[in-house]
């Protein structure tokens, strides 16, 4: 069986020299020694930092990758697949809540430029009358579910300055009508059904419910926020419920029936 210096394995799989003292450091990839001191590894090194790089490339820690290799040292390829796969759902699961909680950033963002926008300059000094830093804010909350073993996320999409009550209900007097063109129309229809295919509707006052998988929520979310810029009579709430996005549309009585008839062919 041949051997490799630390040197010929460093080029022949990219990976650098200190990388791979690191690995050894942390019981990752084994060394042996040549009488001279230097470092040999067998050939099955070169397979084993492939199996590290690619769980590496999925977020697993160090520590969750030492466990995965001793696996499958021991164990046929059916175990180490029982083992990886748990592993890999907690970090799609991660990922989610965090593009989640990403797009809740951003219409949170988008909602404070429109703000900021608007704004008159002023040329005294800034003090607390200028509101720079007071926009339309969303209303949100979070708090952890132990039924799911999740997070719950409620996001209302209403513009607001004031108490969140007030905002939540601006909708019910907004003037039902949108800024956009027949063509532009169409093309956020579409933008719509294809962001809310295959959902569970449910009927609601004054609108209704869709709920999604929750890997959605980035896309409606900015949907949602485009929505706010043209049609401010909508009403839009998002709720995050683990697996779940549930999306509630409502509109004011002079429009009772666009929610409706926006996602009608969302089936």
């Amino acid at each position: 069986m041949s051997e490799l210096r630390i040197s010929q394995l460093a080029e022949r799989t990219g990976v650098p020299a200190t990388t791979l003292r690191f690995y050894e450091t942390s019981g990752l990839l084994p060394a042996g020694r040549a009488a001279s001191g230097y470092r040999l590894y067998g050939e099955d090194a070169v397979e084993r930092l492939a199996f590290i790089g690619a769980a590496k490339h999925l977020g697993l820690p160090l520590e969750e990758i030492a466990e995965l290799l001793s696996v499958r040292e021991s164990a046929a390829c059916r175990e180490v697949k029982a083992d990886l796969r748990p592993r890999i759902a907690a970090r799609l699961q991660a990922a989610e809540e965090k593009a989640a909680e990403l797009a809740a950033l951003a219409v949170t963002l988008r909602a404070s430029l429109e703000h900021l926008d608007g704004l008159p300059d002023r040329s005294g000094r800034c003090d607390p009358l200028c509101g720079l830093l007071a926009p339309a804010r969303l209303t949100t909350g979070r708090k952890t579910v132990s039924r799911r073993g999740g997070h719950r996320v409620d996001m209302a999409f209403t513009p607001g300055r004031r108490v969140a009550e007030e905002a939540a209900e601006r909708w019910r007097t907004a003037p039902v009508a949108c800024s956009l063109t027949g063509e532009e129309t169409t093309e956020r229809s579409a933008a719509w059904h294809r962001a809310l295919a295959g959902p569970r509707r449910h009927e609601i006052p004054d609108g209704l419910r869709l709920t999604l998988p929750v890997n959605r929520t980035q896309t409606v979310a900015g949907l949602a926020a485009a929505e706010q810029g043209c049609c401010g009579f909508f009403d839009f709430r998002l709720h995050l419920d683990g697996p779940d996005l549930h999306l509630e549309v409502r509109a004011p009585a002079e429009g009772a029936g666009l929610p409706a008839e926006l996602f009608a062919d969302a089936s």
